[in-house]
């Protein structure tokens, strides 16, 4: 289950950024486990020193991937 997916990742130590990739498209990254609420039906995720933040629904959750937005810009420089 997401929930369970989530709450491992944010409890793993020592922490490792991770992106949430919503039905979407949209990534959301999440830098620090502090900044994370998993509510009920939906997961809270804000942006640190910003007024941004996300909340997406369980259910439009469609993948977890590891690593932060500097592993990706690595990604796509070097290909």
């Amino acid at each position: 289950m997401i929930v369970d997916d989530l709450r491992e990742r944010l409890e793993q130590e020592p922490f490792e950024p991770f992106r949430v990739i919503s039905s979407s498209g949209r990534a959301v990254t999440v830098s620090n486990p502090d900044l994370v609420v998993l509510m009920k039906s939906a997961v809270f995720i804000a942006e640190p020193n910003s007024d941004r933040w996300a909340h997406i629904p369980y259910l439009h959750i469609a993948a977890l991937e590891s690593g932060g937005p500097d592993k990706r810009a690595r990604k796509r420089r070097a290909g």
